[in-house]
């Protein structure tokens, strides 16, 4: 089912500033002091943006320098102009963990990764209903893949979140072409689900096993981000995914999740070859919880890997896009670099914290778990433990209990079906990139030049449509053919392709080939890498945990 219209602050704007006018005061007055008449609506796909950022330098100087000495993220004030309209006092701080991983005292801060949040320091101050805006690190120079992505994920009738191309600059210095997008908050729950409810975030470095009833067990695996302070139903779900038996798995699994919104998920992802979702390195998702239904619901997140895209230039690392920890870190959607290659599909191809220590996830087949899974897996996880920093992924027990269900396999068929035909063969998805493009081509070229537009335009494109060379994408890691090897199917459009190539495999037992091989020892390098960039003391960080003087609030999750 579809998800709550996403956009009733747009049709709600022209009604409130009349209201405003009239009453001897214009919206923006209301929320800045200051406007312009001229300037698009916000999250309008049809036209460039502006965000111009004006901070003391001294003081964002003292805060990169706060970071690069103790990783902690820390918020500052600055007036923001968003397309004309201006903010004062606006929170801003650094966003993301392995985003950050090369950044420097030199580092241009238009270039860096920011949330904005509006109303961090002004109560009520917000841009057509939306208060925090998050400044994407950049996987290219277009993003045009991100964006794409987000775009389709809204047609395939899942919830998403609302992105602008955006000319970005700090202080004087040059504008730089970013993607801006919406943060999964209050306010975009409100737009995108009905009822009451919470929404929880899978911290990167944690997993998907029951840990016992105690809430602060699971204090660095999931994070609350909205709703009335508790973990229970996600406690009780995580209990129920990992020790039930099959045939309670399969008959009440529906009760719990919204299988066929899972199902489109996962198909969606494989189909888009994002690697980096619910069981990829970065544990991308979030959990949607509705209290009338008491039900939960899969909720796709960080979509900059999509189309098969790898990290490009300084720090930049799969899942660095999400909410930040309860420790202040912004560790959530921390992951290491990407494998050689997008994945095969959700599983066979398809969220952060402040690391404890622990290692990766369950198994999950539920059957011989202990009733309380010891934080990070049991005895037959006996991989090398990297140490600090190591982030979950890879073995998410309901993804992988989900596809041995014949009847969840029958809705996941189902809905690689459907988006292969309504997003693929109909021609939309190249449509909406090229709607992206045209935008970029007549309102961007002083930000990105036209060589560099149509080569990252054709990247996205060949994956879209599948037609690549398998050797030369497997070196890029770009696109759906990068681990098909010569069993790709040229002529048929990623998700197609990836199905076939599921169906030359027996439904269950373990999968066969080369691929998978692959991506685990890549995933093992993924690790690896990730434990000697980010491996910290971690006595320190639980000294610095408890020191309630150093605690963010609540919304720093």
């Amino acid at each position: 089912m579809k998800p709550h219209a996403r956009w009733p602050m747009m049709a709600i704007a022209p009604a409130l500033a009349t209201a405003l006018v009239l009453s001897g005061c214009s919206a923006t007055e209301a929320q800045s002091g200051s406007s312009n008449s001229d300037s698009p609506a916000a999250f309008d796909e049809s036209a460039l943006h502006s965000i111009k950022v004006d901070v003391d330098p001294d003081e964002l100087q003292e805060m990169v320098s706060t970071y690069l000495e103790s990783d902690e993220k820390e918020w500052i004030k600055g007036d923001v102009t968003i397309d004309g309209h201006a903010f004062k006092d606006v929170g801003l701080r650094l966003k993301g963990n392995s985003s950050l991983r090369n950044l420097t005292e030199d580092t241009s801060p238009s270039e860096m990764p920011w949330l904005l949040r509006l109303d961090e320091f002004v109560d009520g101050q917000e841009h057509e209903g939306t208060t925090e805006f998050v400044v994407r690190p950049n996987r290219s120079a277009t993003s045009l893949n991100e964006a794409v992505a987000l775009d389709l994920l809204e047609e395939a009738g899942l919830a998403t979140e609302r992105s602008m191309a955006t000319s970005f600059s700090v202080n004087d210095e040059d504008p730089e072409l970013r993607l801006v997008i919406e943060n999964l908050d209050e306010n975009w729950e409100k737009e995108n689900f009905e009822g009451d409810g919470a929404l929880y975030k899978a911290e990167s470095e944690g997993d998907w096993s029951y840990r016992g009833d105690d809430p602060d067990d699971y204090e660095d695996v999931f994070d609350q981000e909205t709703g009335e302070d508790d973990m229970t139903p996600l406690i009780e779900f995580l209990d129920f995914v990992n020790n039930s038996d099959e045939e309670e798995f399969a008959e009440k699994l529906p009760e719990w999740l919204d299988v066929k919104a899972f199902a489109t998920y996962l198909a969606f992802e494989e189909a888009i070859d994002n690697f980096d979702d619910i069981d990829g390195p970065g544990n991308n998702a979030f959990l949607r919880w509705d209290a009338a239904k008491k039900q939960f619901t899969v909720v796709a997140w960080d979509h900059d890997l999509a189309f098969g895209a790898r990290p490009e230039g300084p720090g930049r690392e799969p899942g660095d896009g999400g909410r930040d920890g309860q420790d202040g870190k912004d560790n959530k959607d921390d992951a290491p670099q990407g494998p050689q290659g997008p994945q095969d599909g959700p599983q066979d191809g398809p969220q952060d914290a402040k690391n404890d220590g622990q290692d990766g996830p369950q198994d999950g087949d539920g059957k011989d778990a202990p009733k309380v899974m010891p934080p990070g897996g049991g005895p037959e996880h006996a991989d090398p433990q990297p140490g600090p920093g190591m982030p979950g992924g890879g073995d998410n027990p309901l993804v992988e209990r989900f596809k041995e269900v014949p009847q969840f396999q029958q809705l996941l068929t189902e809905a690689r079906e459907q988006i292969q035909t309504d997003l693929f063969d109909s021609g939309l998805a190249e449509d909406v990139l090229q709607r992206w493009v045209d935008l970029l081509a007549e309102d961007a070229g002083d930000l990105v030049d036209e060589e560099t537009l149509s080569a990252e335009a054709e990247e996205v494109r060949s994956s879209i449509k599948g037609d690549h060379d398998a050797g030369d994408h497997d070196a890029q890691g770009f696109g759906p053919g990068a681990q098909m090897g010569s069993e790709r199917e040229s002529e048929k459009g990623p998700g197609q392709r990836q199905r076939l190539e599921q169906d030359r495999r027996p439904e269950s037992g373990p999968e066969q080939g080369s691929a998978k091989d692959q991506r685990e020892e890549a995933r093992k390098d993924q690790r690896e890498d990730k434990s000697r960039d980010h491996s910290r003391d971690h006595s320190r960080d639980q000294a610095r945990d408890r020191d309630p003087a150093r605690s963010p609030d609540s919304r720093e999750s």
